[in-house]
């Protein structure tokens, strides 16, 4: 009996200590493991971005109803050059410039701010400009238009009031809109972009500071001449998320206007493919709006990277 028990203890180890199959040798290779690992990523790019996009690109060349799709070739991009677009193009661009520099510039400076060793209450600064992010543009958006209301008693107008101003019909003048996008976007993502900039000071040799001081260097010397310069990978790439992000944007638009801006004061391109593509049924011409979208946004960051030298070896 005991040699039988012996018998099957030994075929049992033999068999889970056996030599793995040629599949599991192939599976646990060096060469094949880093392609497992990347395989979720790449399936989940092809279906959710790649699908789409070549989709997109295709049905820009249709003509798009319900039950009957049609090529008609370039006729869709051959009717992008209109006014409507034009203004859409305008103000996402002047949207673009301006966030580019809030949300490069202020972000930057806060960090430093708050990485000096003067200040207190750091974590509590740094979460009180981080909470926004965490909140829908929806309804931060709500909450704007609460503050900035066509009312003297809306907030914005009481202010304007006590200082000696008219109140101001704040989504209904062309400036004031603008401002009202800006503001909404700005609010939202300053707490996102200081936490980059604060990583990035982390990395900042404390030895070029401590070298400044014995040469007497200022403190806006110190900025200007050593942080500034050691931040220039996280400038770029803050500066060019907020060029592809603010080319996209349609919520801050949205939540102000749902149904269209008086005079377009707060089209976007991205409002306008919506605008063409679902409110109006055309979806073969919201596509080419966005193919031409995304042809700008390519050669728009294409030429910043170029012009701040990202692509040079061993620069940002």
């Amino acid at each position: 009996m005991s040699s039988v028990s012996n018998s099957s203890r030994t075929k049992i180890y033999d068999k889970a200590h056996k030599e793995p199959g040629r599949l599991m040798k192939f599976l646990n290779s060096k060469k094949v493991v880093p392609y497992i690992f990347i395989t979720p990523f790449i399936l989940s790019f092809a279906v959710l971005t790649l699908y789409p996009a070549i989709q997109g690109i295709v049905m820009s060349f249709q003509s798009v109803l319900p039950g009957q799709v049609t090529f008609i070739g370039l006729e869709n991009y051959t009717k992008i050059p209109n006014a409507t677009f034009y203004k859409a193009l305008s103000n996402t661009t002047i949207y673009v410039v301006l966030t580019v520099f809030i949300l490069t510039v202020v972000p930057m400076l806060a960090a430093v701010f708050l990485n000096s060793k003067v200040i207190k209450f750091k974590t509590l600064f740094r979460a009180s400009l981080f909470i926004p992010a965490l909140t829908s543009t929806i309804v931060g958006g709500m909450i704007f238009r609460l503050m900035f209301g066509e009312q003297d008693s809306a907030i914005a107008n009481q202010i304007l009031n006590f200082i000696g101003l008219e109140s101001v019909n704040w989504r209904f003048t062309g400036w004031a809109g603008m401002f009202l996008m800006v503001i909404l976007a700005s609010w939202r993502w300053i707490g996102v972009n200081l936490l980059y900039y604060l990583a990035a000071l982390q990395n900042v040799p404390n030895e070029l500071y401590e070298a400044s001081d014995i040469d007497g260097a200022s403190k806006f010397q110190k900025l200007w001449y050593i942080t500034i310069p050691q931040l220039k990978p996280i400038i770029i790439f803050v500066s060019t998320i907020t060029i592809i992000n603010g080319f996209r944007m349609f919520e801050e638009s949205f939540v102000f206007w749902e149904a269209g801006s008086p005079g377009n004061i707060g089209l976007t391109v991205v409002g306008y493919i919506y605008q063409q593509g679902i409110q109006q049924n055309d979806m073969g011409f919201g596509a080419a709006v966005g193919v031409v979208l995304m042809l700008i946004i390519f050669v728009v960051s294409f030429i910043y990277l170029l012009l701040t030298g990202a692509f040079k070896k061993g620069e940002a």
